[in-house]
C-alpha cells in the first residue's frame, strides 16, 4: 500500500481542532475537485427547514390523521413509507414551515446523519421532526435547478459523506446544523453527466414505487378474496378467560388470550383451510457477529457484506445500505445461506416485520431475524414464496399471531422459533394463490432492477470523485 500525504497549514489545524489525519487529507481531496469544477452551496438554489417532534402515533387515529416523518424514516435515496407515523390535522396546521410535499429532499441530520432521501409522488402532505433537514429547489437559475434526483445521489455518495463529516458540530452526538449545512458545495461538473445520473435515479424510484403499488394491490385483493370484514371483530381493551381456556393455553399471557387475535384466527378457520409455518417451511435464524465487527459506509471496504438489523426492513426488502457492513471473511464462514425468494421475518424488537430478498442482496442477517424458505410440502397447498410473504405482511395473518405469541425478555420483545412456526396461513383456492403471487413477483423484479440502476450510479459517482 502507497503512502499517501498531505500537507495542513497550522492555521488550519488550529481552527478545526481535529487531530485526525484522514479527515485532513479529504479535506485536500474536497478542495481540489472544488477548485477545478466550481460549485454552489445549497443556499445559492434551496431552502432548508426542520421540524420539531409533536404527539404521533404509529397508526390512524382518525382516517384523516397526516404522515409524521422521523429521521429514522429517512434512508439512502428513499423514504422508509411503511413505517411512517401520523399527527393529527390539527398539529399538521401548526407546524407551516416544516412541510413536505413531493419533489422535496429529505436529509436526517443527527443519528444516522447524512441519509438523503427524496419525498415519493404518494406521499401527497407530510410534516417532518427536529431531525430532519428539508431541501426545497427555488432557485430556477441555479446550475442544478430540475436535477433534484442527481442532488438525492450526489448526497448519499462518499464525496458528499466526507464533506458532510466536516460539517458536523463536535459534542456528544454528532448533529448537522442547518446553518453549517447550508454552506454545503456541490461541484458544478458537466451537465451532461449530472442528467445522466439524474434520470438513473429518477427512472430508479418510479420502479420502487411501482413495486410498492403492485404489493399494496396483491395486499387488498387478498383481504378480497379472504372474503371476511375484519373490522367487524371488537377491539376489547377490558375482557376475561374461562378457567379451562386458560388452563389449556399454549401461553400464559394476557396477548395469547386476546380476543382480537382469537377471534380474527377464527373469523379466517370458518371460512378457509390453514397450514402452520412448521408444516410447509424451514426457519433459520440470523446470527451475532459482534459490534467491533462493523464498518461504516465510509469505512466499509470493497467487498464487505451489508449486515441487515431488524432496522433495516424498509418497505418490505432489505436496505441496499444498512447501518453497518461486515467483512466477506465472516460472511463465508456464517455460510448463511440467504438467497432470492428467502422471506425475512422479525422476531425480536418490532416484531412481525417481513421482507423478501431480490437477486440483488447479498446480505447477512442479524440475530432479530428469521429467514423462512418453502419446503416441499408446499406444493400441494400450490403455495409459493411470494405468496407466505404477502400473507405474513398483513396485520391479521402476520403480525397479530405473532404479537400473540410474543413474550417480553426483560425489556425486549422476542418471539421464539418454535412459536414462528405456529402461526397458521390461509390456504386460498389455487387460482387466487396465482393472481397474488405474479403481482408480487413484479413487484421484486421492480425493487431487484431499483437496486441494481442505485448500484451503477453509485459506482459511477465514487470512480468520478476518487475518494
Amino acid at each position: 500500500m502507497g503512502l499517501k500525504t498531505v500537507t495542513i497549514e497550522f492555521n488550519s489545524l488550529k481552527d478545526s481542532i481535529r487531530l485526525e489525519p484522514r479527515f485532513y487529507y479529504n479535506q485536500k481531496i474536497l478542495e481540489d475537485y472544488l477548485n477545478t469544477y466550481g460549485y454552489e452551496t445549497i443556499k445559492d438554489f434551496a431552502t432548508l427547514a426542520s421540524g420539531r417532534t409533536p404527539t404521533n402515533t404509529p397508526y390512524k387515529i382518525k382516517e384523516i390523521d397526516i404522515y409524521f416523518i422521523k429521521n429514522a424514516n429517512i434512508k439512502r435515496f428513499f423514504l422508509d413509507f411503511i413505517n411512517l407515523s401520523f399527527i393529527s390535522v390539527e398539529e399538521y396546521n401548526r407546524q407551516k414551515r416544516s412541510r413536505v410535499i413531493p419533489g422535496d429532499i429529505l436529509l436526517s441530520n443527527t443519528a444516522t446523519a447524512g441519509f438523503a432521501c427524496i419525498i415519493p409522488s404518494y406521499v401527497k402532505e407530510a410534516n417532518i421532526n427536529q431531525n430532519s433537514l428539508r431541501i426545497r429547489f427555488y432557485n430556477k437559475s441555479s446550475y442544478f435547478y430540475g436535477f433534484s434526483y442527481f442532488l438525492v445521489a450526489f448526497l448519499n455518495s462518499k464525496f458528499s459523506q466526507i464533506q458532510i463529516l466536516s460539517l458536523f458540530t463536535r459534542n456528544i452526538q454528532k448533529f448537522l446544523n442547518k446553518n453549517k449545512f447550508s454552506e454545503f458545495k456541490i461541484p458544478k461538473i458537466d451537465k451532461k453527466i449530472i442528467y445522466e445520473w439524474n434520470q438513473k435515479i429518477k427512472n430508479a424510484l418510479e420502479f420502487d414505487e411501482k413495486a410498492l403499488n403492485l404489493i399494496q394491490q396483491a395486499q387488498q385483493l387478498f383481504y378480497q378474496k379472504l372474503g371476511i370484514n375484519f373490522s367487524k371483530i371488537k377491539k376489547e381493551n377490558v375482557y376475561s378467560v374461562n378457567l379451562l381456556d386458560f388452563r389449556d393455553a399454549d401461553l400464559w399471557t394476557p396477548k395469547y388470550s386476546y380476543p382480537l387475535y382469537v377471534n380474527t384466527l377464527k373469523a379466517i378457520k370458518q371460512k378457509w383451510q390453514t397450514v402452520s409455518i412448521g408444516e410447509i417451511a424451514t426457519i433459520k435464524k440470523g446470527d451475532e457477529v459482534g459490534s467491533e465487527n462493523y464498518n461504516s459506509y465510509l469505512d466499509k471496504k470493497d467487498f464487505d457484506v451489508p449486515f441487515i438489523r431488524t432496522s433495516d426492513l424498509v418497505n418490505y426488502e432489505v436496505d441496499q445500505f444498512p447501518d453497518f457492513y461486515i467483512p466477506k471473511e465472516i460472511y463465508e464462514e456464517l455460510n448463511q445461506d440467504v438467497k432470492a425468494g428467502d422471506v425475512l421475518f422479525t422476531k425480536d424488537g418490532k416484531i412481525g416485520m417481513t421482507a423478501m430478498i431480490t437477486e440483488s442482496d447479498k446480505v447477512i442477517i442479524a440475530s432479530g431475524l428469521s429467514r423462512l424458505r418453502l419446503k416441499n410440502e408446499a406444493k400441494k397447498y400450490n403455495l409459493t414464496p411470494e405468496y407466505l410473504f404477502l400473507v405474513l405482511s398483513l396485520k391479521e395473518t402476520g403480525s397479530y399471531p405473532a404479537l400473540r405469541r410474543t413474550v417480553t425478555a426483560s425489556t425486549i420483545p422476542h418471539l421464539r422459533e418454535e412459536r414462528l412456526k405456529e402461526i397458521e396461513i390461509p390456504i386460498l383456492d389455487k387460482e387466487s394463490v396465482s393472481e397474488i403471487t405474479k403481482l408480487v413477483k413484479e413487484a421484486f423484479k421492480l425493487k431487484d432492477e431499483k437496486k441494481k440502476l442505485i448500484e451503477e450510479v453509485r459506482k459511477e459517482i465514487d470512480d468520478y470523485f476518487k475518494v
